[in-house]
């Protein structure tokens, strides 16, 4: 075509207008084809040569069906470009694919097809029947034709053997398989309860963002080699203040309680289950903890009304052998005196107290914070049974009041967990209700007083019993922790 001389000079509007009255009649024809109509008789010989060839240029070749549509839209196409010069026509066709074709090989799988169909249809009937429809089987490996762009997986094997094998065939068979009930994974129904004991002591949930500044560890006064500093950096940070993920949630909840704090709000008691991401995952990823946090500052806050939230915590999951000690090493975000580690079965929980007031002068504020920090993961583990019925006791219970005196290095959870341990099995409670220093108790020396419950369960106590009991108990106070009688 490219070898063809120029037409005349009325051949380029000539050209035009047939070309546009193939392009009609091409489109009629591909909706025709589309519709399952029979094609028109010769539908390109009123144009079979829109501009007159020269001599040298030999005839169209003939086609048929769509064939004659694209090679008669190609021509004119052809002719356009060369008469309006906006190109020169070259030889040969160019297709471009993003991919390389490969044929599609399947796996012959008859025990699946006839598991997913519910028949027992053989293995060669499968095969007969993939082989009549151009499918290459060799063993158990299926080629697809390229024309089967539908066929992609068993299951569409399964349904051309059902089609051919007949449905009426298939036998009618009820559904099976197991029946499953959606529902709460452990740790979900963990998090849910936590959140309602939250509730319940008058916490409202909050959720913060993972993203935090590196200035945050300043704030709560960590070294500057303190080895949870080491984050994960965000590659494109949408500013400083959220370029790192966070180690600690700590500083999270703080920024909340100093923003209510400055909105004069009189106070605030606010939860968190929120993520940690430390380092030391597999691949180079960050190992993700849940941490439960609380906060809150106000009237009626302070240590104690923080520990009972805690022990509410504990005690709605049952958690066993609950101590309070003060941290072995000092936690620098938290007041020296008013903090305390929270240990269950021996393994530390989490921490809990006053933040420390140069944190809260860090953050503009001259309220006293109180916050704690509870692994969720240690909190799962220390979980408890769940509750059991027990009777009410059908016997009475003795009391009796003991008040030792001890140094004042002494904890009262320490004297708590001797008097358990030398209890000889009737034990039932132990309260304390005092603490006195002064009058009466050397210097350097405390009273400590506690409330006994003792009960057995098969019948009633009596004195000589009980007191047998708490003078065991009193020595084994004696013995361990030095605390006599008073």
């Amino acid at each position: 075509m490219s070898n063809c001389r120029q037409p005349g000079r009325d051949a380029r509007a000539q050209a035009e207008s047939q070309a546009q009255a193939i392009i009609a009649q091409g489109r009629r024809m591909a909706r025709q084809r589309l519709e399952g109509a029979p094609l028109e008789e010769e539908p390109m010989k009123r144009y079979a040569h829109p501009i007159p060839y020269c001599i040298d240029c030999p005839p169209p070749p003939p086609a048929d069906g769509l064939d004659r549509i694209l090679e008669a839209l190609a021509c004119q196409n052809q002719l356009l470009v060369e008469l309006l010069g906006a190109g020169e026509v070259v030889d040969g066709v160019i297709d471009i694919l993003n991919y390389v074709p490969q044929p599609r090989v399947l796996k012959l799988e008859p025990e699946k097809i006839n598991a997913l169909l519910g028949t027992d249809i053989a293995a060669e009937e499968m095969v007969s029947i993939l082989k009549k429809l151009d499918f290459q089987v060799e063993g158990d490996q299926v080629t697809v034709p390229s024309w089967r762009s539908d066929v992609e997986a068993m299951a569409d094997l399964a349904e051309e053997v059902a089609r051919f094998h007949g449905y009426n065939n298939i036998p009618t068979t009820l559904m099976r398989g197991q029946t499953t009930r959606g529902g709460y994974s452990p740790e979900q129904e963990l998090e849910r309860a936590l959140g309602a004991v939250c509730r319940a002591c008058g916490y409202d949930e909050i959720i913060t963002y993972s993203f935090i500044s590196p200035t945050y560890y300043d704030k709560i006064r960590w070294a500057s080699d303190d080895p949870r500093r080491q984050s994960f950096k965000i590659l494109n940070p949408l500013g400083e203040d959220t370029s790192i993920m966070r180690t600690t949630v700590l500083p999270s909840m703080l920024e909340i309680l100093t923003r209510n704090y400055n909105f004069r709000n009189k106070c605030a008691k606010l939860y968190e289950v929120g993520r940690i991401y430390l380092p030391g995952g597999a691949d180079g990823l960050a190992v993700e903890k849940k941490v439960l946090s609380l906060g809150a500052y106000g009237e009626g806050m302070d240590f104690f009304a923080l520990k009972g939230a805690v022990e509410a915590i504990l005690g709605e999951i049952r958690a066993a052998n609950v101590t309070f000690e003060a941290p072995q090493i000092p936690n620098p975000s938290y007041h020296p005196g008013r903090c305390a580690q929270v240990l269950a079965n021996g393994q530390e929980v989490g921490v809990f107290g006053q933040i420390h007031p140069l944190v809260a002068q860090n953050y503009g504020v001259d309220a006293e914070f109180y916050c704690a920090e509870l692994d969720f993961d240690q909190l799962m583990c220390g979980k408890g049974p769940d509750p059991q019925y027990v009777p009410l006791p059908k016997f009475p219970a003795v009391t009796r009041d003991i008040a030792v005196v001890c140094g004042e290095a002494v904890t009262v959870g320490a004297l708590e967990d001797c008097i358990r341990r030398g209890a000889k099995g009737l034990l039932k409670e132990v309260t304390l209700f005092d603490i006195y220093r002064g009058k009466g108790v050397a210097e350097g020396k405390k009273s400590v007083a506690f409330n006994l419950v003792l009960r057995a369960d098969d019948r009633s106590l009596t004195a000589e019993e009980a007191d047998a009991d708490v003078k065991a108990i009193l020595e084994t106070l004696e013995k361990e922790l030095g605390a006599v009688l008073r």
